[in-house]
């Protein structure tokens, strides 16, 4: 799909030095990104991210999981945190909404495919990806990866890596749906076995089929997860903050 971008600043900047003041002004503009996204997510309380495929319509199975997922996740008092968009995005979120959970999104703005769900609490649109990710992250007790793309392997990946350098605590990280994720799996265990990661960096990992299992998997670790945590901060009115999601 051969798409002109809404805005050529990320390109200019990743297209080499630019001026002393073109680099300032961009850095400016992450900055505010960064702002944008702490003022919508401060208060969203413990969070747990579904990252997925956002081209699934709510007839697709791997749809239908996804708002399973989401629907017995809130349940156990987490809000579902999403890229969200459409596709999985949405069925994660509307999931958690059909129970009376919590649902925030963190969307991505792009020329094409990316619009927020309507099922969601709260919002925030970032212009930059790789700010998106950080907020991902940065809520997160736990990661659910559904079937996706390049973009949902990109946030696989950028997890597995900060959890295993220990730039972030031991979060849980679930790959569900084994035969779509056949070969990456097998990749994985391409890597261990040329020793290009560790075998115990496999025990990030719980790969399953079962819906019933990542939730036990959740129950299992609630300490962990923060599902006791409290916000100790609270709003500031001069900040035009409010409590909640």
């Amino acid at each position: 799909m051969n798409m002109q971008p809404k805005s050529q600043s990320e390109i200019k900047f990743l297209n080499g030095p630019q001026s002393r003041w073109d680099d300032f002004k961009f850095t400016l503009r992450t900055v505010w990104d960064f702002i944008k996204g702490y003022r919508a997510l401060h208060f969203a309380g413990p969070c747990v991210t579904i990252f997925g495929s956002a081209r699934f319509d709510e007839n697709n199975r791997h749809y239908k999981d996804a708002q399973t997922l989401g629907r017995e996740i809130a349940k156990l008092g987490f809000t579902i945190m999403t890229g969200g968009g459409p596709g999985i995005m949405e069925a994660a979120n509307r999931g958690a909404k059909e129970v009376g959970g919590r649902s925030v999104g963190c969307n991505i703005e792009l020329p094409f495919e990316q619009h927020h769900n309507p099922y969601l609490d709260k919002w925030v649109t970032i212009k930059y990806f790789f700010v998106r990710k950080t907020l991902l992250i940065k809520y997160s007790y736990a990661f659910i990866v559904m079937p996706g793309g390049f973009g949902t392997l990109d946030e696989l990946f950028e997890a597995l890596t900060l959890i295993q350098t220990g730039k972030i605590k031991n979060f849980p990280v679930v790959i569900f749906n084994k035969a779509f994720h056949h070969e990456l799996l097998q990749y994985i265990e391409k890597m261990k076995a040329e020793a290009t990661i560790s075998p115990e960096d496999l025990d990030l990992l719980l790969v399953t089929d079962d819906i019933e299992e990542v939730v036990y998997y959740m129950k299992n670790n609630i300490e962990k997860f923060g599902l006791k945590y409290e916000n100790k901060f609270k709003p500031l009115k001069w900040l035009f903050e409010r409590d909640g999601y």
